[in-house]
């Protein structure tokens, strides 16, 4: 039995976390950190986990932490980590990060783009990038894997196999995203309200949202180059979910034809047929955001605009399974060796 302890555990993607390791037949949870609820009941926090948790929050300890569990889930904000990992508490634990301290290789680009300094830029390298369907090798022999968010998870996987494949030119990338409210996290904002966020959609952090880099140097792997794309993402008025729709210019062929639809879904198909949690859905059928609701799977498809020349492509995830806890839960399997979906078998929720 796996000991774990989460770090932020009363935010959305901990209470998730909570959630989805309570189901999980070889964990157990030992220590759910909230600097904010310390000695509260964590059913007091989530009423949902009445008679299902009794335990009471803790501090955020990570020394103390690491000699109790074995392996730490940090569901925290950018910097947390990166201010207090050690080398140490490297030695004792494996630990999952959720925020963004170890997935960009480059620091100068980290602390341009989240305005922080980065504490402990030597744990970069060795940080392994935990999307599972790219890096599942690198991440079962890791003991920092770097969680990746929801935005990009969503556009990376949505692009990545024709990036790979060198059917678009990724520097014409342009990725629009929407997401649910639960993605900006639990604490009291004035733009989170109610009567702020519904019957509304905004776009938000226009040519400066800080997952661009992410996206890019992601991206950049598959396509063997660094790329430049557009990313502007949007709030929409639902609780959960992430719909990024994408679009790119087809690279022609040596004969000056464009890659057909069914080339198009050969590479799709080359990458995901045997990934349980991307499905390519059937031709004509467009990604919605509540057919995946509650899940850890990730909805593609695509549809080639030959007027133009360019391909649409099409994907929709949970922003707090997949594009958070799910995928943490997903990297913990791989860590330990289990199987990759123990504890993620969760049939999407409608309505």
């Amino acid at each position: 039995m796996v000991k774990a302890g989460i770090i932020g555990a009363t935010g959305y993607a901990g209470g998730e976390l909570v959630r989805l390791l309570l189901g999980h037949k070889d964990v157990e949870i030992k220590w759910y950190g909230s600097r904010s609820y310390i000695d509260k009941k964590y059913a007091e926090v989530y009423q949902n986990m009445f008679e299902l948790v009794e335990d009471k929050c803790l501090d955020d300890n990570i020394e103390k932490l690491a000699e109790e569990v074995d392996v730490i889930f940090t569901a925290t904000p950018q910097g947390y980590l990166a201010s207090i990992l050690t080398e140490e508490i490297l030695d004792k634990v494996k630990i999952v990060d959720l925020s963004a301290d170890y997935r960009i290789k480059d620091v100068s680009t980290y602390e341009e783009w989240y305005k922080i300094e980065h504490k402990s830029p030597q744990f970069i390298e060795e940080a392994v990038y935990g999307l599972c369907e790219v890096n599942r090798e690198k991440v079962k022999k890791a003991r920092l894997v770097a969680n990746p968010g929801c935005y990009t998870t969503c556009s990376i996987l949505t692009a990545y196999p024709l990036v790979k494949e060198g059917l678009i030119d990724p520097n014409s990338l342009i990725i629009d995203a929407k997401s649910g409210t639960s993605g900006a996290g639990r604490g009291a904002k004035v733009p989170n309200l109610y009567c702020e966020v519904n019957e509304n959609m905004k776009a938000y952090g226009v040519t400066t949202h800080r997952h661009t880099p992410e996206i890019e140097e992601q991206l950049g792997y598959a396509a063997g180059k660094d790329i430049t794309v557009t990313f502007t993402p949007h709030l929409a008025p639902m609780n959960r979910g992430i719909l990024a729709t994408e679009y790119a210019s087809l690279i022609r062929k040596q004969d000056g034809s464009l890659p057909g639809a069914a080339e198009i879904r050969a590479a799709y198909e080359k990458y995901y047929k045997k990934e349980k949690f991307v499905r390519i859905l059937d031709d004509g059928v467009c990604p919605e955001t509540k057919w995946v609701e509650g899940s850890n799977y990730v909805d593609v498809n695509f549809k080639v605009d030959e007027r133009t020349g360019r391909v649409v492509m099409m994907g929709a995830l949970d922003n707090l399974v997949k594009g958070a806890a799910g995928q943490a839960v997903q990297n913990m399997n791989l860590l330990f060796g289990f199987d990759e979906a123990e504890g993620l078998n969760l049939v999407p929720m409608f309505p």
